[in-house]
């Protein structure tokens, strides 16, 4: 699942940067090599904290210990998986 596409409150890993699959300003090697300098990269540990009032974006992600504002198109780009209910990130 895309992390842009991600409701309020989810709690996920990692899996993935596809940054073609991101519509935007940025060339897919920028978009990418931006996201990994924040944080985004396998097996990082997400979790969407606030969401903009107009049409839910930015949105406010903490990337393991850092918190990191994006905008839901560029998020669009980090593939995750939703963590289970109860279960660490690590223990997936």
């Amino acid at each position: 699942m895309p992390l842009g596409n991600a409701p309020l409150g989810f709690r996920g890993t990692v899996l993935r940067i596809e940054p073609s699959q991101v519509v935007g300003a940025l060339p897919a090697a920028e978009l990418e090599r931006r996201l990994i300098e924040l944080g985004f990269i396998e097996g990082a540990r997400v979790e969407i904290l606030h969401e903009g009032l107009i049409r839910r974006d930015p949105i406010a992600v903490r990337v393991n210990e850092a918190t990191v504002a994006l905008r839901r198109g560029d998020a669009a780009g980090i593939i995750v998986s939703k963590t289970a209910a109860g279960r660490a990130a690590t223990d997936e």
